[in-house]
């Protein structure tokens, strides 16, 4: 099955046999291509005595510790082929993923974006307020998670302006404009957890005390990066969702899981607190001793798979992080596929996520 032909299907629509399916026809072509087009994959395929032969379901097939992007350059097509590369996010001195992108794929991400998040948002686009800083999208053709965040939420705004400077201070003129401007309108609102908390709302809540007040109910809030800093800062995710509808009336907030190695197919929540797998994607999680797929409710480690990567092998990845499946197509806000929660980072592994390496240099 091409990747044409599970863009035509609305993402949150195939119950779990016809997923299934569509996942392992699809994630098999993958594996053979990557190891056609990249030695490195193909010589890990055959340390492992792997058979295409041999796969049942998309759970039998092999998959790569993500932190192998850190320390490879692996990728399916020619150099000339390249026309992006994105890194991820790191502290000071930490070594960074690099993802190398041919048109196709940065093309086929693009498209998956505008599919899942119009799924929360709608279709049209919005007047867009970033919480970061312009500075952040520099190198057009290498870019980090931060940038690549930015640049590809982007796409859903019409008018868009940058809610801080170059220092991380707000603009609060500039929003005050711009939200005088279109007022009654829907306007998207997009950051890292970590920014919009120290930049964002503490900012709102400090003008608040001196009798300045913002209007964002009519806003909807997609933010992600992790959430170390805040929860060591005894910030829950209600604690989050609660403190910005008192202080400006948002109350239109999606959290999203993503990650720079599988660009595109990210996991949004729900209107009930549920992460959510999409057609082109899916979570796998693992238990740490043997790898074994874990129960429904039981934590582990989690796997994603993508139907996206063409031009290098990032089509099933085992992460870093510890989750749980909440359940599978029966989440009571309708959408078919797999539910789950992330509980947190595995035991000593780096801290990766946008809001999070942002805070530690913070």
């Amino acid at each position: 099955m091409t990747f044409d032909e599970i863009l035509k299907i609305a993402p949150y629509s195939l119950p779990k046999e016809e997923k299934e399916k569509m996942l392992t026809e699809r994630l098999k072509e993958l594996t053979i291509l990557h190891q056609r087009n990249c030695p490195e994959y193909a010589r890990m395929l055959e340390a492992v005595q792997f058979d295409i032969n041999e796969i049942r379901t998309c759970k039998d097939l092999p998959f790569l510790p993500v932190r192998l992007f850190k320390e490879m350059n692996l990728r399916s097509v020619s150099q000339e082929e390249i026309v992006k590369t994105m890194t991820s996010s790191g502290t000071t001195g930490q070594a960074v993923s690099r993802i190398y992108l041919d048109r196709e794929t940065s093309s086929n991400q693009q498209k998956t974006m505008v599919k899942i998040v119009s799924e929360f948002t709608g279709s049209g686009r919005m007047p867009m307020i970033i919480i970061d800083c312009p500075g952040v999208i520099k190198n057009r053709a290498m870019f980090s998670a931060r940038g690549a965040g930015i640049l590809g939420f982007s796409i859903f705004g019409s008018k868009k302006i940058y809610a801080l400077d170059d220092d991380m201070k707000m603009d609060i003129a500039g929003v005050q404009d711009f939200l005088e401007k279109y007022q009654g309108r829907k306007i998207l609102l997009f950051g890292f957890t970590f920014m919009i908390w120290q930049h964002f709302y503490k900012e709102l809540l400090r003008l608040k005390e001196q009798g300045i007040t913002f209007d964002l109910s009519n806003g909807i809030l997609i933010h992600g990066g992790g959430w170390k800093k805040l929860i060591s800062e005894a910030v829950s995710h209600d604690d989050f969702h609660k403190r910005l509808e008192d202080v400006c009336g948002l109350h239109d907030i999606h959290d999203y899981y993503g990650m720079v190695e599988q660009t595109g197919c990210i996991y949004m929540e729900c209107e009930c607190g549920h992460l959510h797998a999409s057609n082109f994607s899916d979570v796998i999680i693992r238990r740490p001793l043997d790898f074994s797929v874990a129960d429904p409710g039981e934590n582990g480690i989690v796997q994603v798979v993508s139907t996206i990567p063409e031009s290098y092998p990032g089509h099933s990845l085992l992460t870093e992080d510890e989750g749980i499946v909440l359940g599978e197509d029966d989440c009571p806000c309708g959408r078919k596929g797999k539910y789950f929660a992330i509980s947190g980072r595995l035991k000593n592994a780096e801290i990766r996520g946008c809001s999070d390496t942002y805070a530690v240099k913070f």
